[in-house]
């Protein structure tokens, strides 16, 4: 690709994709899910086998649910942290190095989860290193998704770009999906006996090993045109780019955490806490079909970023955001609402399903980030930006959550709906950023 085929703001122009780009496209996305994968099977083994097998019987069940995700919290505390140095680096040195490390990083504590010594056998060093290797994996996760969604923009067509990001979005949340399925099979094939004893296990190895599989894979991306032209010129950041970023690109930074607030809170509350935490302890649905309830959201959440990514390529941002992120405001009340102790299962996964297919509007986030900073440091601003608001309203977001669906609090006799309140107000927040001549235009250099 020569300097004529990349924008002014530092996108390649519209040309039809070849072979190059599905191959690009592909193996960004297979890696995305598994890494994806990785960190949040944890989430999904939290009650039943952290709690359990990592902290003593002398504790309370309460306390050892509030250390087990504490652990699971610190994954995303130090997303930051590996966030910003790796697009540091992957700013100065290419976006491909720092896009494979970034897999590795995450392979390696999820196989050492999947073989670690449970409380019995170690005694308090087992929580701890079981501490160690989550932070490991935040640090992975926030150097992974910002990297994969600035390789594909710097990839993808210019009149494929919206269609790109968000198959390449569908690809990482498909890790969740994928989770739901493997923990559905587990559930299946063991007893739960013998998952606490041992099938626990498989998950994470099996994570581990095709995150290795992953890293191979990757060997075959080339590092992308617009970081090769940068480098040509010289053009790339001569200072430290996140401090750049913080001195320059503060509106930008404010309307991708904005918008990490709104993606952060319909993936935390509506895929990962709805199923175990409203449909099994709210409504008491067994195990099982919380799982394909769980399942059927993840799905269509993978087909709606595909979806609200082509629609970005068709309509424009404004109006993509407003469908997408109104349709999710709109559906969350109405799924919370609807549920009910004698809801038939059929009902329920049809609601699912609506719900879960506006959940892809989390695409319109790399959409818009991707394209707000400068390409000289746009994976440190996207980066920073993201895994900051993340860290923060990740933190938030579980206790936020827990005291809108508490009848005795601010909703009352509405409570049953906080979930879906939560979800509806920080969707309306991506509409108004659809507004915002930056969100629709992205990062516009300086006539001279």
């Amino acid at each position: 690709m020569s300097h004529s085929d990349i924008t002014a703001e530092g996108r390649p122009e519209a040309r039809p994709l070849n072979p190059k780009d599905i191959k690009t496209l592909i193996l960004s996305s297979l890696g995305g899910t598994l890494e994806f994968y990785d960190f949040v099977i944890y989430a999904l083994y939290v009650d039943l086998i952290v709690a359990p097998l990592f902290f003593p019987d002398s504790l309370s069940l309460f306390t050892k649910e509030l250390f087990a995700w504490g652990i699971f919290a610190a994954g995303y505390l130090v997303r930051p942290i590996g966030g910003i140095i790796m697009a540091h680096f992957g700013d100065k040195v290419g976006r491909k190095q720092m896009f494979t490390l970034s897999v590795a990083l995450m392979a390696l504590p999820t196989f050492i989860i999947g073989i670690l010594p449970t409380y019995n056998s170690i005694g308090m060093l087992a929580p701890i290193l079981l501490l160690v290797m989550r932070m490991l994996q935040g640090a992975a996760i926030g150097g992974e998704m910002p990297g994969a969604w600035v390789f594909i923009a710097e990839h993808t067509p210019k009149q494929r770009y919206g269609f790109g990001i968000g198959t390449l979005t569908s690809g990482i949340t498909g890790g969740i999906l994928l989770g739901f399925l493997i923990t559905i099979i587990i559930d299946m094939l063991f007893t739960k006996v013998d998952i606490l004893n041992y099938a626990w296990r498989i998950p994470f190895i099996i994570g581990g090993i095709f995150g290795i599989i992953s890293v191979y894979l990757r060997r075959f991306l080339s590092e992308t045109p617009i970081f090769k032209e940068l480098a040509s010129r010289k053009a790339l950041e001569k200072n430290i780019p996140v401090i750049s970023v913080i001195k320059n690109h503060q509106f930008a930074c404010l309307l991708v955490a904005i918008l990490t607030w709104s993606l952060s809170t319909t993936v935390m509350v509506g895929v990962l806490i709805t199923p175990g935490k409203i449909l099994g302890g709210m409504y008491h649905l067994p195990s099982i079909d919380c799982r394909v309830a769980g399942c059927v959201v993840a799905l269509m959440l993978t087909l709606g970023c595909i979806f609200f990514g082509w629609l970005e390529d068709k309509i424009g941002t404004k109006r993509n955001m407003i469908i997408a992120w109104g349709g999710l405001a709109i559906t969350s009340i109405y799924f919370y609402a609807t549920l009910s102790l004698d809801m038939s299962l059929t009902a329920l996964y049809i609601h699912c399903a609506i719900f879960g297919l506006f959940t892809g509007a989390i695409a319109t986030l790399p959409i818009v980030g991707t394209r707000a900073f400068p390409p000289s440091i746009r994976y440190s601003g996207l980066s920073f930006a993201y895994n900051l608001a993340y860290a923060l309203f990740s933190a938030i977001t579980p206790t936020l959550t827990l005291y809108l669906l508490n009848p005795n609090h601010l909703l009352g006799h509405y409570a049953y709906i906080g979930a879906g309140v939560y979800i509806a107000f920080v969707a309306l927040l991506g509409v108004v950023v659809g507004f915002v001549s930056l969100a629709q235009q992205g990062w516009q250099p300086v006539s001279k």
